[in-house]
């Protein structure tokens, strides 16, 4: 077994905890699912539970590795498991120690429930090129390969299922995915061209380029500013704005897109988010094509509502509407994944 040693750096932690400066040696260990490498860099205890994390780093399609932090309930298995993304990419293994450290009450929620759990993180999203749906594929040159277009981030996240799903502590059967934001478009990315999960949940999905959606006419005079979160609830500004939404859809490249999923699916909506227009779409869209969907929507103030995060004193503190979606997501995988 070799071994390399890892550099120094700190990490985000709960105020009980203080900085983590951590100097780990790194095993390597080569791994059956479609030939693909991971390291294993360190387990560390989580405040206020029993189960620790361990990170590993996954070889992803070109070689490079992305983090997650992998949990398991107690026992040998093997667990369904669900993976859980957040928003863009990047920042690599201190995001998933952060967000194991401070935003792991949702998942220890379903660790309670049976689920192995895991933060994960991939490649930063790109402008260019940009997602047309073109499959990635690869050809021999000089001896190794050159491949049709840069891997896209969703790709890792598929890299990343095919490394879980070797582990002998994982059901390779029951693997659940969770996205927020640009993780819940994530999910329609991967569901278009991968069957290898089992059930996914998009929360506050950012799906407007995988529902093909054109670019707003920027001359037009806007009708209002819009927050992040508006001040209140305006269905009928919401439905005309779905209206204006539907019509920039590509409908032949977004049907396309959309006619090979094949795995259940929660869509997750916020009712004050100034996206709420296509988080409801993407639910739309989905429900006209005869697809396994369900929909939901939520009075929160929070985009990303869903991963309940440590307040100022260090505690979890989820208020009624992050209990409620919390159970409704747990008791959607339980009925797809058990």
């Amino acid at each position: 077994m070799s071994r390399f040693h890892a550099r120094m750096f700190h990490v985000v932690s709960p105020p009980s905890i203080g900085p983590v400066a951590v100097g780990a040696a790194i095993a390597m260990f080569s791994m059956t699912a479609q030939a693909q490498t991971a390291l294993v860099y360190d387990t560390e205890e989580i405040a206020g539970s029993s189960l620790p994390v361990t990170y590993h780093l996954v070889e992803t399609h070109d070689g490079l590795y992305t983090a997650i932090g992998l949990r398991t309930p107690e026992g040998d298995g093997p667990f369904p498991i669900v993976l859980f993304a957040s928003g863009n990419g990047g920042e690599g293994l201190g995001y998933v120690r952060d967000y194991s450290h401070n935003r792991s009450w949702t998942q220890e929620q379903f660790l309670d429930a049976g689920y192995a759990v895991a933060w994960l993180r991939y490649r930063q999203e790109v402008e260019s090129p940009a997602y047309d749906g073109t499959l990635l594929s690869d050809r021999p040159w000089s001896g190794r390969a050159v491949l049709n277009r840069p891997p896209f981030e969703y790709e890792d996240v598929i890299a990343t299922i095919e490394y879980v799903k070797s582990l002998p502590e994982i059901d390779a059967d029951r693997v659940g995915y969770m996205g927020m934001s640009h993780g819940g478009e994530m999910l329609m990315k991967m569901a278009s061209v991968y069957g290898g999960i089992a059930a996914g949940i998009a929360s506050e999905p950012a799906s407007a380029a995988f529902l093909a959606v054109g670019a707003m006419d920027l001359t037009a005079p806007a009708d209002r500013d819009e927050p992040e979160t508006a001040d209140g609830y305006d269905a009928e500004y919401l439905a005309a704005k779905m209206e204006a939404t539907r019509a920039r859809i590509d409908k032949d490249v977004a049907t396309a897109r959309i006619a090979p999923i094949d795995l259940p699916i929660f869509v997750q909506g916020r009712d004050r988010d100034h996206n709420q227009d296509v988080f409801r779409l993407n639910y739309e869209l989905l429900e006209e094509a005869g697809k396994d969907v369900e929909w939901k929507t939520y009075d929160h103030e929070l985009h990303g509502f869903a991963y309940v995060q440590r307040n100022a004193d260090g505690e979890y503190d989820p208020d009624p509407i992050q209990l409620e979606v919390v159970a409704d997501s747990i008791a959607f995988f339980d009925r797809n994944l058990k």
